[in-house]
């Protein structure tokens, strides 16, 4: 593809939150197509759009993210605006992503996968294990907290909202003892002065899709398909759809404690999965090998199996 590349005067628009991480992806996804494509950065435009999900107001009130529109939260406006052509691609971090695209948009791109560990934030700790009894740990995540539960149900799980920045602020103000972040935010970030600790994926299973990002557009934009094809990390693809099949099939809203980690070995793929009621109270793990191309496949047995495990009552938070 050699013709109608943006320009300075004509420049791709590229859409994203307004966090300091969401600027990052959307400036990596820049720096790709442009060096791709042998164009300078001004043949793009960073457009931010601020989401529901970033109401400083909601963020500030720590509610839960159930309460107020789950993952639709943090994609909505950003995907109305692809829509009307006020933006060319979004980018987005996978985990944030619902299972399913509106009409008229696809999400067929990706970038190199970033550590998919979540991080053990604190000051003075470096594990779980060294929490005391009855501890005050934060957390935005239903997942995280289900998890803590599971392991440690002694500890005291407060709402944890905002960036990283804002996260990190209420840790300094005593509001909790420690907190949970993504790795890949933290190195996206370059934040090397924040005390984290990565947790081995044994000890806690990530989300479907850490450490990922998703770029979108409209279906129909047969330039921008061109242009993303030459930056897509098939890798990433493979791994991730698996984790999003076996999501999908158990339920992809925020109000489902899952978690979910494809990796690939040569030509296998091993897929781990985990669901929790909200909780802690009981957790179900699997863990399975397939050929790489049966990955998504894999994802739905899992997730039928593990739901046939679950039994009656189990997932009755579904409604």
């Amino acid at each position: 593809m050699t013709q109608n590349l943006p320009s300075p005067a004509s420049p791709l628009k590229i859409g994203t939150r307004g966090s300091p991480l969401a600027l990052a992806q959307a400036h990596e996804t820049r720096d790709r197509l442009a060096a791709a494509f042998e164009l300078p950065q001004e043949a793009f435009e960073i457009v931010v759009i601020k989401t529901t999900g970033d109401n400083q107001a909601l963020i500030a009130a720590d509610r839960p993210l159930k309460e107020i529109g789950n993952k639709g939260l943090f994609t909505k406006e950003i995907e109305e605006a692809m829509l009307t052509g006020a933006i060319d691609i979004a980018v987005h971090s996978m985990k944030d992503m619902p299972v399913a695209q509106p009409v008229g948009l696809v999400l067929d791109c990706y970038l190199p996968r970033e550590d998919v560990r979540d991080a053990f934030i604190s000051p003075s700790l470096s594990s779980i294990t060294e929490l005391a009894p009855g501890s005050v740990v934060g957390t935005s995540s239903l997942r995280r907290r289900a998890q803590l539960l599971n392991r440690r149900p002694d500890l005291k799980v407060v709402e944890f909202r905002g960036n990283v920045q804002t996260r990190l602020k209420k840790l300094d103000d005593g509001v909790a003892e420690c907190t949970f972040l993504a790795m890949a935010g933290l190195n996206r970030l370059a934040m090397e002065n924040v005390p984290a600790t990565g947790i081995d994926t044994d000890d806690m299973l990530p989300a479907v899709a850490q450490g990922a990002i998703g770029i979108e557009r409209r279906a129909d934009d047969s330039r921008a398909g061109d242009m993303l094809a030459a930056i897509h990390d098939g890798v990433t693809a493979q791994r991730l759809a698996a984790e999003r099949a076996f999501l999908a099939a158990l339920d992809g809203s925020c109000e489902t404690p899952i978690a979910g980690l494809a990796e690939l070995d040569g030509t296998t793929l091993r897929l781990r999965g985990e669901v929790l009621r909200p909780d802690g109270s009981e957790a179900l793990q699997d863990a399975q090998t397939c050929a790489i191309e049966d990955g998504p496949e894999l994802g739905r047995e899992m997730a039928a199996k593990l739901l046939e495990q679950a039994g009656e009552g189990f997932f009755d938070w579904r409604g």
